[in-house]
Order: structure tokens, then sequence, then C-alpha cells
């Protein structure tokens, strides 16, 4: 019994120390995801506004 008890904790250790790994490289990619949003977006307004203001 007290074989599997340190078994599970062990497994479940494991298991949690690579969702924190996975969770770490998904930010990563959302904060570059983030900025080029962000890039795209303003560009397209920078954009909206220059076609707006050239046609006057």
């Amino acid at each position: 019994m007290n074989r599997i008890v340190y078994l599970f904790a062990v497994l479940l250790s494991m298991i949690g120390l690579q969702s924190c790994e996975l969770i770490a490289g998904i930010f990563k990619a959302g904060v570059w995801t983030g900025i080029l949003l962000v890039v795209v977006v303003v560009g397209l307004i920078i954009w909206i506004i220059a076609k707006m203001a050239g046609r006057k």
C-alpha cells in the first residue's frame, strides 16, 4: 500500500512539472502573438486614417 502511494505521488509530481513547462511555453508564444497582433491592429488603424484623410 505504501509503494502505491509513493508511486502515485511521483507520477503526480511528474505530470505537474510537465504542465508547468507547457504553460510557460504557451505564455511565451502568447506574448509574441499579442505583440504581433497589436502591431497589425495599429498599422491597420493608421492605414484607414491615411485613406480617409487622402479623400478630402
